[in-house]
């Protein structure tokens, strides 16, 4: 007698997986194929439910003398009379009805109607039997129909994106000694920067990889980079509450932002102007002049942690997302808040503008939302994540990229926004 091959409890698991994938592969994605049976009684019921009330209404003595010139057929499950043809209507609204304008009209079998009749009674609606036809016709399609210049125009009720290309991981970058908090890239789109845990900032080339430089001056975790696009500066943020100018020309620091009381976790540049704006754990966002290092005005309003901050060109010029759950607009010329929005449940971790759509989008543990400018109004919600969204990326193309984090698995998701 031979042996029992034992395997493990992970061998076994895998093979399950594949026997299960293989079984249920050839219809993956195929539409469930209809009831025509329980299509007809879906019908009826709503028939019932929305037209049954009519069954009482007393009709005028006009409208009672045309009902009895309409051919009735008796239903096969009880005694009340049904009604089986339908009555023409006009071909478009406005339009006189006569024998040259009545829209081309079909007949209505007994099984749509069978909710409506009653027990021992007669459908008696006048008028109304050419609503309740049309509304059972209806239903009985799944494609949205409009009249338009005196014609049915089919329209598609899902709008389908655009196909991109899956996304492939390229290469691996290793060099820093703790996590990786932040990461910008030069506007000539030929070297990027990133910012660890383990104090440091490294520049890497962008074709090749290859590490370029490593800036050290933080005495605790950089969490925020950025690289202005009208001057050779880069400006960093970190946990020990200071805020970095380096000249890129000279690799070292020139100018130093003090005033937050505690960790700085983002920065922004202004587009247009000299003007930098931080946020951080003292649930304050901060706007700098560049050149003076001056604080130009303290953005106060917050109740918990300010973990992210964007600035643009047109108004609200300051966007800021908060832990106490809210997103603030701010009037960057009166230092004050312009708009506060309240949807989100949970704290907002990033916010990401579109790059030609005037409106942003803001990450949070419940939800990604879309926002838009410049009075903050609600358009939509991007669902997919379970768990905790770090942070926002969009191109050109309208494709929004968010990561989040559930235990140890990180996870990505692509959206199109527009």
């Amino acid at each position: 007698m031979e042996g029992v091959v034992r395997h493990s409890v992970h061998t076994l698991v895998f093979r399950s997986l594949k026997r299960t994938h293989d079984m249920f592969l050839s219809e993956e994605g195929q539409p469930v194929a209809e009831d025509e049976n329980s299509l007809h009684k879906k019908i009826s019921c709503k028939v019932r439910d929305e037209y049954s009330c009519l069954q009482k209404v007393q009709l005028p003595t006009e409208a009672a003398g045309r009902i009895r010139n309409v051919p009735t057929a008796k239903s096969t499950g009880g005694p009340g009379a049904m009604v089986t043809h339908r009555q023409a209507y006009p071909s478009a609204p406005g339009v006189q009805l006569s024998t040259e304008t009545s829209a081309p009209v079909e007949p209505l079998t007994s099984d749509m109607l069978q909710g409506v009749s009653h027990h021992g009674g007669h459908v008696s609606t006048g008028h109304s039997i050419a609503d309740i036809v049309q509304q059972a016709g209806r239903a009985q399609s799944k494609e949205i129909m409009a009249v338009s210049n005196n014609q049915l125009i089919k329209r598609t009720a899902i709008v389908r994106p655009n196909w991109h290309a899956p996304w492939k991981l390229m290469r691996v970058i290793s060099g820093h000694l703790g996590w990786v908090r932040c990461v910008t890239v030069d506007p000539s789109n030929t070297w990027f920067a990133t910012g660890s845990g383990d104090r440091t900032i490294k520049i890497w080339e962008l074709g090749s990889c290859k590490l370029k430089l490593s800036l050290t001056g933080h005495i605790s975790s950089v969490r925020a980079l950025a690289v202005s696009s009208r001057q050779p500066y880069l400006f960093s943020c970190g946990e020990d509450k200071q805020v970095k100018c380096w000249d890129l020309e000279m690799n070292k620091v020139v100018r130093h932002y003090h005033g937050h009381l505690s960790g700085v976790y983002d920065l922004s540049l202004h587009p247009t102007i000299d003007v930098l704006v931080t946020c951080g754990r003292d649930a304050s966002a901060r706007v700098w002049d560049m050149r003076t290092k001056a604080c130009i005005h303290s953005l106060t309003g917050h109740t918990n942690t300010v973990a992210c901050v964007k600035c643009q060109a047109a108004n609200p010029q300051v966007i800021t997302g908060s832990h106490d759950s809210t997103i603030r607009l701010w009037d960057l010329a009166a230092g004050k808040t312009k708009a506060v929005l309240t949807n989100h449940k949970k704290s907002v971790r990033s916010i990401v503008l579109h790059p030609s759509d005037f409106s942003f989008a803001s990450a949070s543990p419940d939800n990604i939302k879309q926002w838009k400018f410049p009075d903050g109004n609600f358009m939509q919600n991007l669902s997919g994540h379970q768990s905790i969204v770090n942070s926002l990326a969009v191109n050109q193309d309208g494709v929004l990229v968010s990561a989040g984090i559930t235990l140890l698995l990180s996870c990505c998701y692509c959206h199109i926004i527009s």
